[in-house]
């Protein structure tokens, strides 16, 4: 494909707007209607988001990740804290969440702090996990090299045989999750012109204060 018919594609927004009177007072409950609109729809893994973290230096990453729990304090994401993330987070806590919520044509974004879940919190989750997953966590060294599929295959072969006849399968050491307090949300509408809505709530001291992006 050359840029020119890369320049082709496109797509005139008009699903709708977003105003100042639309928000509720706080971002959290706008994210729950947002995100319930986004279930009705049927779109697929509504709960899928990008987690963009950085290194010590500055240097960015990103990856799709599954949403597992949101409430007044943040939202929740697990993981294996050996993984690149999470040895960013280790080192840099800021990071940034993104829900792509395209047929919508919406987006929200999360700018804040990750904050490690409590081990009580991890193995309530852990425990309902599918047990095939439970295997694959114990069984992927995550975001380091290894040999090839064959390797993998093998390592979660172990697994199986070391856990087989067991009823619950712990957790393993480095495995966990966070929880990011936003400091920012913006709730982004797409609209005809490329004149979207963006609309950011902004921790303050008294609670959140709301402010509107050009696009």
């Amino acid at each position: 494909m050359n840029p020119t018919d890369l320049a082709s594609l496109r797509e005139n927004y008009a699903a709708g707007g977003l105003e100042e009177s639309d928000l509720l007072p706080d971002p959290h409950a706008m994210f729950e209607r947002w995100f319930a609109d986004a279930v009705s729809a049927g779109i697929h893994e509504p709960n899928a988001m990008v987690v963009a973290t950085a290194s010590p230096d500055g240097v960015p990453s990103s990856r799709f990740v599954l949403l597992k729990g949101f409430d007044e304090r943040g939202w929740c994401f697990y993981t294996n804290t050996g993984s690149r993330k999470g040895a960013e987070l280790a080192a840099n806590p800021r990071c940034a969440l993104l829900f792509p919520w395209h047929p919508l044509e919406r987006q929200v974004r999360v700018d804040g702090v990750a904050e490690p879940l409590s081990p009580e919190e991890v193995e309530a989750y852990f425990a309902v996990r599918p047990r095939g997953s439970q295997i694959g966590a114990w069984a992927s060294p995550q975001s380091t090299v290894v040999e090839d599929r064959g390797a993998l295959a093998a390592s979660y072969a172990e697994e199986e045989r070391r856990f087989a006849g067991q009823d619950d399968v712990p957790v393993p050491p480095a495995w966990g999750g966070y929880r990011v307090r936003a400091e920012a949300v913006e709730f982004w509408q797409g609209r005809p012109g490329r004149m979207h809505d963006r609309l950011v709530y902004r921790r303050s001291d008294d609670g959140w204060d709301v402010v509107r992006l050009a696009p």
